[in-house]
C-alpha cells in the first residue's frame, strides 16, 4: 500500500514535537536568583505546575515591619500534613574544625530522604553553604526540597541563647541578606523567602530586621531533641509524641552535633505514614494556612 506523502510529513511533525517535549521535560533550567517578596502559593501537583512552579507565598509583616512567626499548619485532621525541617549548622568559627575533617553535613540523611520520596525543607547557614557548595547546590536544585536561610554565622539574634555568640544589634539585618547571598553564591537557584533564627532565639528587633529583607520567619512546634543526642529510639519518640496535623517538626543536618538524624527519620518515615501523614514543605503549609 502506497501512503501519500502528505500523511508522512504529518507523521514525522507529530514525532518531533512528542521527542522535544519529552526532552524538555527531563531538566528544567535553572533560573536567576530572585530577592524574597511574597507571591502567589505553589499550586497543586500536575504537569503545569511541574513546568512551571509558583514561587512560596510569605505572610504579611506587621505594621511596625516585623516578619511574621510561622509555627504550623492548619490542623485538619482530614489532611494530615507534617513538614520535616532541618537546620544545616555551622557557625563562622568552625571552618577549622571542618578542614580537620568533623562533619558538619549528612549525606547520609539526604538519601534517606531522596529514597523515601519525602519533601523536605533545609535551613542553611552561609558558612554551611560556602563550607559545602556541592551539596546545597544538589539539595538547592533538587525539586523535592526547598532551601531557608539560617543566617550566614549562626550566632543567635538576641541572648542568652543556647551558648551561642550574640550579634551585634546592628548586624542582624545584615546577617540575613548576607545568608541569602551566601546560598544564591553556593549555587542554590532560588532559596525560599524563609529566615530561621539560630537557636530559635529572636525580639523585636529581630524580627524587624527579617521583615525589612521581605522574609517570614519559620520556627517550629515539635523539637524533636537530635542536637547532641545518639539515641535514635529518643528522637523517634519525641516526634511521635509531638506531632499533630499541620506540625512542623524542627531537625538538624550536621553529623557530628545531631548523629542519630538519619537512623531516626529511616525509622519515623513509614511510621507517620502509617499514622495517615502526607510529608510536605514548610511553603506548602504557609500556603494552606493563608487559602
Amino acid at each position: 500500500m502506497i501512503i501519500p506523502l502528505r500523511r508522512v510529513v504529518l507523521a514525522l511533525s507529530v514525532l518531533a514535537l512528542t521527542a522535544t517535549a519529552a526532552c524538555g521535560s527531563t531538566e528544567a533550567p535553572a533560573s536567576k536568583a530572585a530577592a524574597p517578596q511574597a507571591v502567589a502559593p505553589q499550586q497543586k501537583a500536575g504537569p503545569a505546575a511541574d513546568a512551571a512552579p509558583q514561587k512560596p507565598m510569605t505572610l504579611p509583616a506587621t505594621a511596625s515591619g516585623r516578619a511574621a512567626v510561622f509555627l504550623n499548619g492548619p490542623r485538619d485532621t482530614a489532611d494530615r500534613t507534617v513538614a520535616l525541617t532541618f537546620d544545616a549548622d555551622m557557625t563562622a568559627d568552625q571552618t577549622d574544625r571542618a578542614a580537620g575533617g568533623e562533619r558538619f553535613d549528612n549525606p547520609d540523611l539526604i538519601s534517606v530522604l531522596r529514597r523515601e520520596k519525602v519533601p523536605a525543607t533545609v535551613f542553611m547557614t552561609g558558612m554551611w553553604a560556602r563550607t559545602y557548595p556541592g551539596q546545597a547546590r544538589s539539595i538547592g536544585r533538587d525539586p523535592l526540597f526547598e532551601v531557608g536561610n539560617h543566617s550566614f554565622s549562626h550566632h543567635a539574634f538576641t541572648g542568652p541563647c543556647h551558648g551561642l555568640p550574640v550579634l551585634d544589634p546592628g548586624r542582624q539585618r545584615a546577617e540575613v541578606r548576607e545568608g541569602f547571598a551566601a546560598l544564591r553564591a553556593a549555587g542554590v537557584p532560588e532559596p525560599v523567602p524563609y529566615f530561621r533564627f539560630p537557636g530559635g532565639c529572636h525580639d523585636d528587633a529581630a524580627l524587624r530586621a527579617v521583615g525589612a529583607e521581605g522574609a517570614t520567619a519559620i520556627q517550629w512546634d515539635v523539637m524533636s531533641g537530635d542536637p547532641f543526642n545518639d539515641d535514635a529510639d529518643d528522637v523517634v519518640s519525641r516526634v511521635l509524641d509531638g506531632v499533630r496535623p499541620g506540625s512542623v517538626v524542627v531537625m538538624h543536618c550536621t553529623l557530628s552535633a545531631a548523629p542519630a538524624t538519619a537512623e531516626a527519620v529511616r525509622r519515623l518515615v513509614p511510621e507517620l505514614r502509617e499514622r495517615g501523614y502526607r510529608f510536605v514543605k514548610v511553603s506548602d503549609l504557609v500556603a494552606a494556612s493563608v487559602s
